[in-house]
């Protein structure tokens, strides 16, 4: 069961990844956040793109426990996840976003992804 949970978890970063890489403007429009020049073109490349696209590929060897690194990758990434949804919830007292998404929705999509990745490895 563990290689499909972290898995799952895996497509979703490769995914996020690759539309960073290829598109940053489409992956941050959701927020409202603009990307005026390539500057900021680069930085949405290498943390949503390039750092996605490494925790994809971190967990795909989780998934199939190479190295031993199974439990430690998926802590990990799940202690990561958990802190991004700790800023979502930080944002929700300091200034309330104003709709359910994207804001909402990511945050219960980073609490469900790193309790995936918890109990594939209990």
């Amino acid at each position: 069961m563990a290689p499909v949970l972290i898995g799952l978890v895996a497509v979703f970063f490769l995914g996020m990844g690759l539309l960073g890489l290829a598109a940053p403007r489409r992956l941050i429009q959701p927020f409202g956040i603009k990307l005026d020049s390539a500057t900021a073109r680069t930085e949405v490349r290498a943390v949503y793109g390039g750092f996605g696209v490494a925790i994809a590929v971190l967990l795909g060897f989780a998934a199939f426990d190479v190295g031993g690194i199974q439990r430690g990758a998926a802590i990990a990434v799940a202690v990561a996840l958990a802190g991004m949804a700790f800023g979502r919830l930080v944002a929700r007292f300091a200034e309330r976003p104003e709709r359910f998404y994207p804001s909402w929705l990511y945050f219960w999509v980073e609490l469900v992804m790193a309790a995936l990745l918890v109990v594939s490895v209990l």
